[in-house]
């Protein structure tokens, strides 16, 4: 539990990214009859919009889809770096997969980076573009050896890369790799102006339209809460977590992770450049500018699975300490959260969602850089409607296997797994005995209501919400996430709002509604 009213914040007590408050979105209607469509999009994030946008420009009828607002899930939540350097990963990937699918990760990257200039420039997008160095540093000697093997893996690949002693923050460093002349934008901005261009073309979006099944088959068909249907030719899975799973077993093979950003208005001036640390807790910088002039530095990081942190306001609370320690604070006048999916061999998944399902695409797992894996998604989807070959094909495909990674992933598989029925078996003997009585306004906890675990929120009215805290997805007990106010599975992320309402998948339906006697 956790009492805002008893405490001073600095930080802002709602949530809101800056990305979404800056940018004016478009809104569309529900969908309200059945429809038919060449190919229907489920998800309008990064994926879902430039996958509608490519596939539009060649001709293609496409109807998109979402069950909330556009543009409002990961991407409206992202720090929106547009850059290969993915963290410590190509050293990673050459022991696990191979130097050439290594390189081909790099080069599919790289490509979607110039995709996303050359379109700013095509477009004449005004969505605050730059090119950036991208730096990887750490303060922990255990990742030195770890930095300097990147830059052997850099050599390897032909990637271009230094390693420097020094930053232009004001901290101290061990060691440092960099790769220049990655980017950064504003990633609503950017995808806004490619909407005009999908719904000229023909194109429908709708929101607040969740889809909750599809009908396999020649002519697929997507099946909507409230009794709709799209008839289509395609379907692409492009809703984050994929809300179909076609026997895939995604929810085996995807961990989700959360972390969090606050924007600041900082004491010192931004150098420049876009930073992230090795090692944990997780520390990344950049920055951006409020009406092209004032800058804002975005401080992220602490990250941790969904649903298995007890107090997540203390995550925020560590930015804004690191922040002050830095940058120093004048004003925190954005804090906002996010959580992204994470595949075995940190690899997303694209392309055909088993191999018996040719017409039924999905797009996943993008491990928090999804401004470049996302778009380098939507590029290798349209070609295969397109019936076009693309390189990345056997790289991104879900359905992949390689004899090198196999006993890494399969023991990721069994980690994961076992994580999960951990806090399946943890949340189900849970008994707290513990009576809504004792909460305070804006308080919440896990209770007891006729013998059954329930949760409790009081809002800050005084008016008690109780729900079943059963996930709807597949039967975990939810968790209090005390930073944003929502329920939060641990086993597969899906998070509710306190009255219920799904916030975000797999789940579908929203929370069981409890009545006290």
């Amino acid at each position: 539990m956790d009492d805002f009213k008893n405490r001073e914040w600095s930080l802002p007590q709602i949530p809101e990214p800056y990305w979404r408050d800056s940018a004016p979105l478009p809104s569309f209607p529900k969908l309200q009859e059945n429809i038919e469509t060449d190919v229907a999009i489920v998800g309008a994030g990064i994926l879902g919009i430039t996958s509608a946008y490519l596939l539009s420009k060649q001709g293609v009828k496409v109807t998109v889809i979402d069950s909330g607002k556009i543009l409002n899930g990961t991407t409206g939540h992202t720090t929106a770096k547009i850059t290969a350097q993915h963290g410590l990963i190509y050293d990673q990937l050459i022991n696990s997969v191979g130097e050439n699918q290594a390189k081909l990760y790099y080069e599919a990257n790289s490509e979607a980076m110039n995709f996303i200039r050359n379109l700013v420039e095509e477009h004449n997008i005004d969505c605050d573009l730059s090119t950036e160095d991208a730096y990887v540093y750490t303060n922990d000697d255990k990742y030195i050896e770890k930095i300097q093997n990147e830059k052997k893996a850099y050599d390897r690949l032909g990637i271009p890369g230094e390693i420097v002693d020094n930053l232009p923050l004001p901290i101290e460093i061990k060691t440092a790799i960099v790769m220049r002349n990655q980017g950064q934008f504003h990633p609503l901005k950017y995808l806004t102006s490619l909407i005009p261009v999908i719904t000229g073309a023909g194109g429908k979006i709708f929101e607040d339209t969740t889809a909750i099944d599809i009908e396999e088959g020649d002519h697929p068909r997507v099946l909507t809460r409230d009794g709709h249907a799209i008839s289509s030719n395609t379907v692409i899975v492009g809703s984050h977590y994929p809300f179909y799973d076609g026997k895939g077993l995604y929810f085996t093979r995807l961990h989700p992770d959360r972390s969090y950003v606050i924007a600041v208005n900082t004491e010192k001036d931004y150098p420049g450049g876009m930073y992230i640390n090795a090692e944990q807790p997780t520390r990344s910088l950049r920055c951006t500018s409020v009406n092209g002039s004032e800058p804002l530095v975005l401080f992220g990081g602490e990250s941790h699975k969904t649903g298995q942190s007890h107090h997540t306001l203390e995550h925020y609370q560590a930015l804004e300490s690191y922040a002050a320690q830095t940058f120093g604070i004048k004003e925190i006048p954005y804090r906002w959260s996010t959580q992204d999916l994470i595949t075995l061999d940190k690899i997303p998944y694209v392309g055909e969602i088993t191999s018996g399902s040719p017409n039924i695409l999905v797009g996943t797992g993008f491990a928090k850089w999804g401004m470049t894996n996302s778009t380098a998604a939507a590029l290798l989807l349209t070609d295969l409607i397109m019936k076009k070959e693309n390189r990345f094909y056997d790289l991104y495909t879900p359905t992949r296997f390689n004899a090198k990674s196999t006993v890494k992933s399969a023991g990721t598989f069994i980690k994961e797994n076992a994580d999960v029925a951990k806090h399946f078996i943890q949340g189900k003997m849970e008994n707290t005995g513990i009576t809504p009585d004792i909460l305070k306004d804006d308080e919440a906890c896990v209770v007891s209501i006729n013998g059954k675990r329930a949760g409790a929120y009081r809002d800050t009215e005084g008016t008690l919400h109780l729900v079943d805290t059963t996930c709807t997805h597949m039967g975990c007990e939810v968790e209090w996430n005390n930073g944003e106010r929502t329920w939060d599975c641990p086993c597969h992320g899906s998070r509710f709002s306190f009255t219920g309402e799904v916030v975000e998948g797999p789940a579908v339906e929203p929370l069981k509604k409890v009545e006290q006697e």
